[in-house]
Protein backbone atom coordinates (compact mmCIF):
# COMPACT_ATOMS: atom_id res chain seq x y z
CA UNK A 1 0.00 0.00 0.00
CA UNK A 2 1.35 3.40 -0.99
CA UNK A 3 2.09 5.97 1.69
CA UNK A 4 1.28 9.69 1.43
CA UNK A 5 1.85 11.62 -0.80
CA UNK A 6 2.30 8.84 -3.36
CA UNK A 7 -1.15 7.55 -2.42
CA UNK A 8 -2.77 10.85 -3.40
CA UNK A 9 -4.67 10.96 -6.71
CA UNK A 10 -3.49 14.42 -7.85
CA UNK A 11 0.10 13.53 -6.89
CA UNK A 12 -0.09 10.35 -8.97
CA UNK A 13 -1.51 12.19 -11.97
CA UNK A 14 1.04 15.03 -11.94
CA UNK A 15 4.04 12.83 -11.22
CA UNK A 16 3.15 10.52 -14.09
CA UNK A 17 3.22 13.62 -16.29
CA UNK A 18 6.60 14.52 -14.76
CA UNK A 19 8.06 11.09 -15.47
CA UNK A 20 6.72 10.90 -19.02
CA UNK A 21 7.24 14.52 -20.10
CA UNK A 22 3.71 15.77 -20.75
CA UNK A 23 1.24 18.05 -18.95
CA UNK A 24 -2.20 17.35 -17.53
CA UNK A 25 -5.02 19.87 -17.72
CA UNK A 26 -6.54 21.40 -14.61
CA UNK A 27 -10.00 22.27 -15.96
CA UNK A 28 -11.91 24.94 -14.03
CA UNK A 29 -15.63 24.18 -13.87
CA UNK A 30 -18.67 25.97 -12.46
CA UNK A 31 -21.55 23.54 -12.95
CA UNK A 32 -22.55 19.97 -13.75
CA UNK A 33 -22.00 20.54 -17.48
CA UNK A 34 -18.34 21.28 -16.81
CA UNK A 35 -17.90 18.20 -14.63
CA UNK A 36 -19.45 15.92 -17.26
CA UNK A 37 -17.48 17.55 -20.08
CA UNK A 38 -14.12 16.93 -18.38
CA UNK A 39 -14.88 13.31 -17.48
CA UNK A 40 -16.29 12.42 -20.89
CA UNK A 41 -13.38 14.06 -22.71
CA UNK A 42 -10.90 12.27 -20.46
CA UNK A 43 -12.53 8.90 -21.02
CA UNK A 44 -12.74 9.36 -24.78
CA UNK A 45 -9.11 10.51 -24.99
CA UNK A 46 -7.87 8.01 -22.38
CA UNK A 47 -6.33 10.98 -20.62
CA UNK A 48 -5.81 11.80 -16.96
CA UNK A 49 -7.47 15.04 -15.87
CA UNK A 50 -7.95 17.35 -12.89
CA UNK A 51 -11.33 18.97 -12.24
CA UNK A 52 -10.93 22.34 -10.53
CA UNK A 53 -13.30 24.68 -8.72
CA UNK A 54 -12.80 28.01 -6.99
CA UNK A 55 -13.81 28.80 -3.39
CA UNK A 56 -16.92 30.41 -4.92
CA UNK A 57 -18.25 26.88 -5.48
CA UNK A 58 -17.74 26.00 -1.82
CA UNK A 59 -19.92 28.92 -0.80
CA UNK A 60 -22.51 28.94 -3.60
CA UNK A 61 -23.04 25.22 -4.31
CA UNK A 62 -21.69 23.82 -1.07
CA UNK A 63 -19.82 20.73 0.08
CA UNK A 64 -22.49 18.35 -1.29
CA UNK A 65 -21.69 19.55 -4.81
CA UNK A 66 -18.00 18.89 -4.13
CA UNK A 67 -18.93 15.39 -3.00
CA UNK A 68 -20.84 14.88 -6.26
CA UNK A 69 -17.81 15.99 -8.29
CA UNK A 70 -15.50 13.67 -6.34
CA UNK A 71 -17.87 10.72 -6.70
CA UNK A 72 -18.16 11.26 -10.47
CA UNK A 73 -14.43 11.89 -10.92
CA UNK A 74 -13.30 8.91 -8.87
CA UNK A 75 -15.72 6.63 -10.74
CA UNK A 76 -14.23 7.52 -14.14
CA UNK A 77 -12.41 4.84 -16.13
CA UNK A 78 -9.28 7.03 -16.23
CA UNK A 79 -7.51 8.91 -13.40
CA UNK A 80 -9.42 12.10 -12.55
CA UNK A 81 -8.85 14.12 -9.37
CA UNK A 82 -10.64 17.08 -7.76
CA UNK A 83 -8.75 20.26 -6.89
CA UNK A 84 -9.63 23.54 -5.17
CA UNK A 85 -7.93 26.45 -6.89
CA UNK A 86 -6.81 29.78 -5.37
CA UNK A 87 -7.61 29.76 -1.66
CA UNK A 88 -6.92 33.43 -1.02
CA UNK A 89 -8.60 33.29 2.39
CA UNK A 90 -7.20 30.96 5.07
CA UNK A 91 -10.78 30.27 6.17
CA UNK A 92 -11.52 28.79 2.72
CA UNK A 93 -8.53 26.46 2.99
CA UNK A 94 -9.68 25.34 6.43
CA UNK A 95 -13.16 24.64 5.05
CA UNK A 96 -11.75 22.77 2.05
CA UNK A 97 -9.75 20.41 4.25
CA UNK A 98 -13.04 18.92 5.40
CA UNK A 99 -14.40 18.45 1.88
CA UNK A 100 -13.76 15.73 -0.71
CA UNK A 101 -10.79 17.38 -2.43
CA UNK A 102 -7.72 15.48 -3.54
CA UNK A 103 -5.64 18.67 -3.60
CA UNK A 104 -5.85 22.36 -2.70
CA UNK A 105 -4.05 25.40 -4.08
CA UNK A 106 -3.28 27.86 -1.30
CA UNK A 107 -2.53 31.39 -2.43
CA UNK A 108 -0.47 33.34 0.07
CA UNK A 109 0.66 35.86 -2.53
CA UNK A 110 -0.98 38.77 -0.70
CA UNK A 111 0.99 38.12 2.50
CA UNK A 112 4.60 39.06 3.17
CA UNK A 113 7.16 36.28 2.72
CA UNK A 114 7.26 34.95 6.29
CA UNK A 115 3.46 35.12 6.67
CA UNK A 116 3.07 33.31 3.35
CA UNK A 117 5.50 30.57 4.39
CA UNK A 118 3.71 30.10 7.72
CA UNK A 119 0.28 29.95 6.06
CA UNK A 120 1.32 27.50 3.35
CA UNK A 121 3.27 25.28 5.76
CA UNK A 122 0.30 25.10 8.15
CA UNK A 123 -2.07 23.98 5.37
CA UNK A 124 0.49 21.47 4.08
CA UNK A 125 0.72 19.92 7.55
CA UNK A 126 -3.06 19.83 8.00
CA UNK A 127 -3.49 18.46 4.48
CA UNK A 128 -1.08 15.62 5.23
CA UNK A 129 -3.36 14.43 8.01
CA UNK A 130 -6.28 14.33 5.53
CA UNK A 131 -4.35 12.83 2.61
CA UNK A 132 -4.62 16.08 0.62
CA UNK A 133 -1.71 17.45 -1.43
CA UNK A 134 -1.00 21.17 -1.70
CA UNK A 135 -0.14 23.51 -4.58
CA UNK A 136 1.05 27.02 -3.79
CA UNK A 137 1.89 30.21 -5.65
CA UNK A 138 5.28 31.81 -5.13
CA UNK A 139 5.27 35.43 -6.20
CA UNK A 140 2.07 37.04 -7.45
CA UNK A 141 0.19 36.87 -10.77
CA UNK A 142 -2.01 39.83 -11.54
CA UNK A 143 -5.45 39.69 -13.14
CA UNK A 144 -8.61 37.78 -12.30
CA UNK A 145 -10.97 34.96 -13.25
CA UNK A 146 -14.73 34.50 -13.05
CA UNK A 147 -15.23 33.64 -9.38
CA UNK A 148 -11.99 35.26 -8.19
CA UNK A 149 -11.17 38.83 -7.19
CA UNK A 150 -8.88 40.81 -9.46
CA UNK A 151 -5.29 41.03 -8.23
CA UNK A 152 -3.31 44.16 -8.98
CA UNK A 153 0.43 44.03 -9.58
CA UNK A 154 2.75 41.12 -10.30
CA UNK A 155 5.63 39.83 -8.19
CA UNK A 156 7.95 37.54 -10.13
CA UNK A 157 9.28 34.32 -8.65
CA UNK A 158 13.00 34.45 -7.81
CA UNK A 159 14.70 31.29 -9.12
CA UNK A 160 17.46 31.69 -6.54
CA UNK A 161 15.12 31.32 -3.58
CA UNK A 162 12.57 28.86 -4.94
CA UNK A 163 14.14 25.64 -3.67
CA UNK A 164 14.47 26.98 -0.13
CA UNK A 165 10.84 28.17 -0.17
CA UNK A 166 9.57 24.78 -1.32
CA UNK A 167 11.61 23.00 1.34
CA UNK A 168 10.43 25.34 4.09
CA UNK A 169 6.76 25.03 3.16
CA UNK A 170 6.69 21.40 2.05
CA UNK A 171 4.41 22.10 -0.93
CA UNK A 172 3.94 19.35 -3.49
CA UNK A 173 3.37 21.53 -6.60
CA UNK A 174 4.47 25.08 -7.38
CA UNK A 175 2.74 27.81 -9.41
CA UNK A 176 5.48 30.27 -10.43
CA UNK A 177 5.08 33.87 -11.56
CA UNK A 178 7.22 34.56 -14.64
CA UNK A 179 5.17 37.12 -16.58
CA UNK A 180 2.00 35.00 -16.81
CA UNK A 181 -1.26 36.72 -15.84
CA UNK A 182 -4.84 35.75 -15.11
CA UNK A 183 -7.33 36.92 -17.68
CA UNK A 184 -6.47 38.62 -20.96
CA UNK A 185 -2.79 39.36 -21.58
CA UNK A 186 -1.62 42.86 -22.47
CA UNK A 187 -0.76 43.53 -26.10
CA UNK A 188 1.77 41.02 -27.35
CA UNK A 189 0.30 38.14 -25.36
CA UNK A 190 2.21 35.37 -23.64
CA UNK A 191 4.81 35.46 -26.41
CA UNK A 192 5.87 38.93 -25.25
CA UNK A 193 5.25 38.77 -21.51
CA UNK A 194 6.45 35.32 -20.47
CA UNK A 195 10.03 35.31 -19.18
CA UNK A 196 10.84 31.82 -20.44
CA UNK A 197 14.40 31.94 -19.15
CA UNK A 198 13.06 32.63 -15.65
CA UNK A 199 10.70 29.64 -15.95
CA UNK A 200 13.57 27.47 -17.13
CA UNK A 201 15.73 28.51 -14.16
CA UNK A 202 12.89 27.83 -11.72
CA UNK A 203 12.48 24.35 -13.18
CA UNK A 204 16.23 23.82 -13.06
CA UNK A 205 16.30 24.74 -9.37
CA UNK A 206 13.50 22.33 -8.46
CA UNK A 207 13.68 19.43 -10.89
CA UNK A 208 11.00 16.91 -9.93
CA UNK A 209 10.91 18.03 -6.29
CA UNK A 210 7.84 20.19 -6.95
CA UNK A 211 6.35 19.93 -10.47
CA UNK A 212 5.32 23.28 -11.96
CA UNK A 213 1.78 24.52 -12.55
CA UNK A 214 0.91 27.06 -15.25
CA UNK A 215 -1.67 29.69 -14.41
CA UNK A 216 -2.70 32.32 -16.95
CA UNK A 217 -3.57 30.56 -20.21
CA UNK A 218 -6.18 32.83 -21.77
CA UNK A 219 -5.43 33.50 -24.46
CA UNK A 220 -2.39 31.31 -24.93
CA UNK A 221 -1.34 29.67 -28.17
CA UNK A 222 -0.74 25.94 -28.47
CA UNK A 223 2.90 26.70 -29.19
CA UNK A 224 3.33 28.65 -25.94
CA UNK A 225 1.74 25.80 -23.98
CA UNK A 226 4.34 23.50 -25.51
CA UNK A 227 7.06 25.96 -24.49
CA UNK A 228 5.80 25.74 -20.93
CA UNK A 229 5.83 21.93 -21.02
CA UNK A 230 9.37 21.93 -22.41
CA UNK A 231 10.39 24.01 -19.39
CA UNK A 232 8.91 21.87 -16.66
CA UNK A 233 5.19 22.68 -16.57
CA UNK A 234 3.25 19.51 -15.67
CA UNK A 235 -0.19 20.95 -14.85
CA UNK A 236 -1.88 23.56 -17.04
CA UNK A 237 -4.87 25.44 -15.66
CA UNK A 238 -7.56 25.99 -18.30
CA UNK A 239 -10.75 27.98 -17.96
CA UNK A 240 -12.10 30.26 -20.70
CA UNK A 241 -9.89 28.62 -23.30
CA UNK A 242 -12.04 25.46 -23.18
CA UNK A 243 -15.28 27.16 -22.06
CA UNK A 244 -15.80 29.97 -24.57
CA UNK A 245 -17.51 27.93 -27.33
CA UNK A 246 -19.82 26.35 -24.75
CA UNK A 247 -20.76 29.81 -23.40
CA UNK A 248 -21.37 31.14 -26.91
CA UNK A 249 -23.64 28.17 -27.67
CA UNK A 250 -25.68 28.74 -24.50
CA UNK A 251 -26.07 32.46 -25.25
CA UNK A 252 -27.27 31.79 -28.80
CA UNK A 253 -29.48 28.76 -28.21
CA UNK A 254 -31.02 29.35 -24.78
CA UNK A 255 -34.77 29.78 -25.30
CA UNK A 256 -34.65 27.98 -28.65
CA UNK A 257 -33.90 24.48 -27.39
CA UNK A 258 -35.42 22.41 -24.61
CA UNK A 259 -33.23 22.38 -21.51
CA UNK A 260 -32.31 18.72 -21.98
CA UNK A 261 -31.15 19.40 -25.54
CA UNK A 262 -29.29 22.52 -24.44
CA UNK A 263 -27.40 20.57 -21.79
CA UNK A 264 -26.60 17.57 -23.98
CA UNK A 265 -25.30 19.66 -26.88
CA UNK A 266 -23.55 22.06 -24.51
CA UNK A 267 -21.62 19.26 -22.81
CA UNK A 268 -20.66 17.88 -26.23
CA UNK A 269 -19.26 21.24 -27.38
CA UNK A 270 -17.47 21.77 -24.07
CA UNK A 271 -15.90 18.29 -24.09
CA UNK A 272 -14.70 18.64 -27.68
CA UNK A 273 -12.67 21.71 -26.73
CA UNK A 274 -11.20 19.86 -23.77
CA UNK A 275 -10.27 16.93 -26.00
CA UNK A 276 -8.39 19.26 -28.33
CA UNK A 277 -6.34 20.62 -25.43
CA UNK A 278 -5.62 17.11 -24.17
CA UNK A 279 -3.97 16.43 -27.50
CA UNK A 280 -1.95 19.65 -27.28
CA UNK A 281 -0.78 18.91 -23.72
CA UNK A 282 0.21 15.38 -24.65
CA UNK A 283 -2.02 13.78 -22.01
CA UNK A 284 -4.26 11.99 -24.54
CA UNK A 285 -3.55 8.25 -24.57
CA UNK A 286 -1.59 8.36 -21.31
CA UNK A 287 -4.24 6.67 -19.15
Amino acid sequence: MLSFPASNRTYQIIHDAEKRGYAVGGYCVYNTDGVLAVIRAAERCRSPAIIQVFPWTLHFQGRHFIQFIASAAHSATVPVSVHLDHCLQPSDAELALDCAFDSIMVDGSMFDEEESIAYVKRIVEQGREKGITIEAELGRMEGGEDGLPKIEGSLLTDPEGVRSWVERTGVHFLAPSFGNVHGPYPEGGAEKWWQVDRLKRIHGALGSQAPLVLHGTHPCSDEMLRVGIANGVRKVNLNRTVRNKYMKFLAEESGKLELTQLQEKGVQIYSEEIERLMEVLGSAGKA
